[in-house]
């Protein structure tokens, strides 16, 4: 890793002695649903810094958050297997040869977990001592203080800074400022871990391009990319955009009602085409499908559907994916295949029926040989896993790709202009 890229008063785990001592790490491990693994990059991408903890001499506690176990509107706490830690365990277990305890915290009622209790004192001088190999702690989000802001939160950090001597930061992905991402960094010596410093090396090339820059971005919720879309809007030479978003974009530009458009979205896309009015940056694809649906691919319900079209009838059902052809014009073809810098946060249809679109899209850029390729989101990341497996499997072994483990936190860097702006970032600083 070229260190050189990060700013220097960021506390590196490489500094740190850790001998004999107990170290608290944050992962991002988020990747169990319905009580099974869905993609082990985030679990394999940690698994260097555990190495390192080890090799120094310390003897690790993990805890990550796996999925939204507190419902929002009643704040009660469901502890169940389907959000466990358990299937991650199992698995690091089969990759390392280590035995990991995992504390069994009794939930109160609604409430989560209220207390670490002193059962975990037992296996903590077992950790001490080699009896075993780390602790797993139970989904962060199990505990009442986690996510909390009153006394509950002050409490869950303390008891969490008993357990250890040093705290390291691995967890990229989690960028909200919760108790085990950034409270306890206040309380204990904190580092940054080994994947939180590559993903920062990356997000430089993300934030400080070679150009030609060219950008994908696609998503669901308008609300969430616009502000980032903006940021991007401004450094990139061409930006190329998909689902909800691209459709938002294409009814405020040519006064259409497309079906899952809101007014706000509209409002908020508006600033987007009065943007690109003079720049001309954003590349239309023309191309595209309309659905009578959103549940599924059913005959007789879908066509292929012009832009040329669309501005004549301007009444359209929902727009679910862009048709290859788009991808095969000259213009949209120069800004992927040209391009020195590539960063892409997109899925372009509706998954998984139609798909057609986002392999395309994968597929043309790693046709581009000579372009740095920056992939953000476990979305992206796993639908490009599912449709171009060839391409992505070269790119885990490439000096020209890299994944991001955590797309809402590239996405939060990119609209603030730096990723030291992140609370949990910002605690590692100096």
């Amino acid at each position: 890793m070229d260190l050189s890229k990060l700013d220097s008063r960021l506390r590196l785990m490489q500094d740190a002695d850790m001998k004999g001592k107990v170290v608290l790490v944050r992962i991002d491990h988020n990747v169990v649903k319905k009580g099974k693994i869905k993609d082990p990059y985030r679990i394999e991408a940690t698994i260097g810094t555990l190495y390192g903890i080890v090799e120094k001499g310390g003897r690790p506690i993990l805890m990550t958050h796996v999925g939204r176990p507190r419902d929002k509107k009643t704040g009660e706490i469901r502890c169940d297997d389907s959000l466990s830690v358990a299937p991650i365990i199992d698995y690091l277990q089969a990759k390392l040869p280590v035995k990991i305890f995992c504390p069994n915290f009794e939930p109160e009622g609604g409430k989560g977990i209220t207390h670490i209790d002193d059962s975990i004192w037992p296996a903590i001088e077992d950790l001490k001592q080699g009896k075993i190999g780390m602790i797993y702690l139970p989904n962060t989000r199990w505990f009442q203080g986690e996510q909390a802001k009153g006394k509950e939160r002050d409490v869950f950090c303390r008891e969490l800074a008993s357990l250890a001597d040093l705290f390291v930061n691995d967890a990229f992905g989690s960028w909200q400022p919760h108790v085990s991402t950034y409270d306890i960094a206040n309380q204990l010596p904190s580092y940054a871990g080994f994947l939180v410093q590559k993903e920062l090396i990356h997000l430089d090339l993300v934030l400080n391009p070679s150009p030609p820059y060219t950008a994908v971005i696609a998503g669901a919720k308008y609300d969430t990319k616009i502000g980032p879309l903006k940021a991007l809007h401004e450094k990139v030479d061409h930006l190329i955009l998909g689902g909800l978003i691209y459709n938002t974009y294409l009814a405020a530009k040519y006064g259409l009602q497309i079906q899952g458009v809101s007014e706000e979205e509209l409002a908020m896309a508006r600033e987007l085409v009065e943007m690109d009015e003079k720049d001309k940056k954003i590349v239309e694809l023309p191309y595209l499908i309309e659905s009578e649906t959103t549940e599924g691919r059913t005959e007789g319900k879908w066509r292929k559907v012009s832009l040329e079209e669309m501005k004549e009838s301007k009444k359209l059902n929902y727009i679910v994916d862009v048709q290859p052809e788009s991808f095969q014009l000259p213009d949209v073809q120069e800004a992927i295949v040209r391009a020195k810098t590539i960063f892409v946060n997109a899925v372009m249809g509706l998954m998984p029926y139609f798909y057609e679109g986002s392999r395309t899209l994968y597929e043309l850029i790693f046709q581009n040989a000579q372009a740095m390729k920056l992939f953000g989101g476990g979305d992206t990341l796993q639908e490009l896993k599912n449709l171009a497996p060839g391409p992505y499997l070269r790119g885990l072994d490439s000096q020209d790709t890299y994944y991001f483990t955590g797309g809402g936190s590239v996405l939060v860097a990119i609209e603030q202009g730096s990723p030291y702006h992140i609370k949990p970032v910002e605690a590692l600083m100096e």
